[in-house]
């Protein structure tokens, strides 16, 4: 009578289980119209989409209303962002759900790798750039620094040279000593070594070309993040204004950026969980073998019931085991930045962009730029960018 009991429990409990796991993988993903505009999908897809995907979007549209120079806007975005990433997480229901066996990681609410979380504050620094706050645009490239600073591989720690570089030149503006930072940014370097800041440069250019990383799963359950190498067919920006000409090399490679950081705290509990889940699906298909094969002798019937529906619910908890890796991607990011800075007296300029390729000979990308200098002594902001309309 026990084993009677027990197999019933253990069969209607592995149907309980089975019925959740189908909750849980058959529950449809929120949709909004898309209009085929990144701008209006990604204030839709703010508004209408999942909770946990509301700082993806808000990254994916501030990126694109900067290009547009849509500024309010970016700062909006990247403000409600910012605070977002910025603030003390306590008791948040997506993360404890991501780390137990049963939820994927991308049921946590999206903060974005460290690069990813690099570029928010970096473009926020940019924009108090333009609004003349520079003691807010160097808290910002500082704060970003800061993102990339906790890395398994030390060597690879808060090394993003043009990060540094404006930290310096912010400070030289605000009547500091910007030396220590100019003299990380050259240490730094791999791909071009910056001159020192002139703090007198009131035209500051920022550049950014080709296409950042993707993510990808890999590994038996898909628990291991990889990062996928954008490409880019540009290597340098050409800028020309009157008798200026100023070439921008690439300071920074996000693709490189995403790759040197080694592990996270994240791949450790996703490796324990297809650890869990490759255990239980063996120790299922053990009690589902052996327990049919005793359940064909009359003398063992009860036995092998028992252990057949103990198999049969070891092997539903390993289907219903998630240790995917989350592939949620800041997808519209750049693969290189870079930075100029020079002096021009208050008036108004035609200025024309050329795209470099790899042999340094224009593409044929050239795009118009007006450049208007209103007042000497504060700082003209560019921004420049191949995905610009």
């Amino acid at each position: 009578m026990v084993t009677v009991t027990r197999t019933r429990f253990l069969l209607a409990a592995a149907v309980a289980l089975l019925a959740l796991t189908g909750c849980e993988t058959t529950q449809g993903r929120a949709n909004w119209p898309r209009t085929g505009d990144p701008l209006l999908d990604g204030q839709t897809a703010i508004a209408q989409g999942p909770p946990r995907d509301r700082v993806l979007w808000q990254y994916r549209t501030a990126a694109t209303a900067l290009r547009r120079g849509e500024l309010a806007e970016a700062r909006r975005l990247l403000d409600d962002a910012l605070l977002t990433i910025g603030g003390v997480v306590v008791n948040d229901r997506g993360a404890r759900q991501a780390r137990s066996m049963f939820h994927a990681e991308s049921k946590k609410t999206f903060h974005g790798e460290p690069y990813e979380r690099v570029m928010a504050y970096y473009y926020r620094g940019i924009l108090y750039w333009m609004d003349g706050e520079l003691d807010n645009a160097r808290a910002c490239f500082r704060s970003a620094q800061l993102q990339d600073s906790d890395t398994e591989r030390k060597e690879y720690a808060a090394d993003y040279v043009l990060l540094d570089y404006l930290d310096g030149l912010a400070s030289m503006k605000l009547g500091g000593d910007g030396s220590d930072a100019f003299k990380r940014a050259e240490a730094e370097a791999r791909l071009y070594r910056p001159l020192p800041g002139d703090a007198q440069a009131n035209v500051l250019v920022f550049a950014e070309f080709g296409n950042g990383p993707s993510k990808l799963a890999t590994g038996e359950y898909a628990e291991q993040l990889r990062f996928h190498p954008g490409t880019s067919v540009y290597r340098a920006v050409m800028l020309r204004v009157t008798n200026i000409v100023v070439r921008l090399d690439p300071f920074d490679d996000l693709n490189f950026q995403a790759t040197t950081r080694g592990g996270r705290v994240m791949d450790h509990i996703l490796g324990n969980k297809a650890v869990f889940k490759s255990t239980t699906d063996a120790v299922g298909t053990v009690g589902l073998i052996g327990g049919l094969a005793l359940a064909s002798r009359k003398d063992t019937r009860e036995a092998g019931l028992g252990l057949a529906a103990a198999g049969l619910l070891s092997k539903i908890i390993s289907a219903a085991t998630t240790p995917a890796a989350d592939t949620r991607c800041w997808d519209n990011l750049p693969a290189f930045l870079s930075f100029s800075a020079f002096r021009l007296p208050p008036g108004q300029y035609g200025a024309t962009v050329e795209f470099l390729d790899g042999a340094g000979s224009p593409s044929t990308v050239t795009k118009p730029v007006t450049i208007n200098v209103s007042d000497a002594n504060r700082d003209t902001v560019i921004f420049i960018s191949d995905k610009n309309n």
